[in-house]
């Protein structure tokens, strides 16, 4: 009798787990979806570049008014910022400028990747940059 309850008692515990990771992993998936579709949720668009050595501090602070004026070019951007790296913790591989994107949508995001001013930029700066890193992620603002 003993064995049959602990038995049980065990059963019980496994089918409660499961439906546990099950109601986790649907949480995880909402999440996301309701970032989505939130009327706060922003897309990042994050880029960051490293500049070959032999480029001029003159044609960085050009790539940089550069970026920031697409802004004001491209309407589907919804937000824009950038900064130089200042961590200390020496793990930036080379990589000095972080520039964010924001968008409202993923359609916007799609309006401004072919955008023929954001190619030209692209085309500007791309003999100075010796590597780029780019992630796209959804947050609330």
């Amino acid at each position: 009798m003993k064995t049959k309850i602990l038995l049980i008692t065990a059963v019980l515990g496994l089918v409660s787990l499961s439906f546990t990771s099950i109601k986790m992993d649907k949480k995880l998936n909402q999440t996301k979806t309701e970032l989505q579709n939130t009327k706060d949720s922003v897309l990042r668009h994050v880029v960051l570049f490293k500049f070959k050595e032999e480029t001029s501090e003159d044609q960085i602070v050009s790539y940089e008014e550069a970026f920031g004026d697409l802004a004001g070019k491209i309407p589907e951007i919804f937000a824009f910022e950038w900064g130089l790296n200042n961590s200390p913790e020496g793990l930036d591989k080379g990589f000095t400028h972080c520039f964010f994107v924001s968008f409202k949508s993923e359609e916007d995001r799609a309006i401004y990747l072919p955008h023929p001013d954001h190619k030209a930029f692209v085309s500007l700066i791309g003999p100075s940059v010796d590597d780029v890193l780019v992630v796209d992620y959804w947050t609330e603002q």
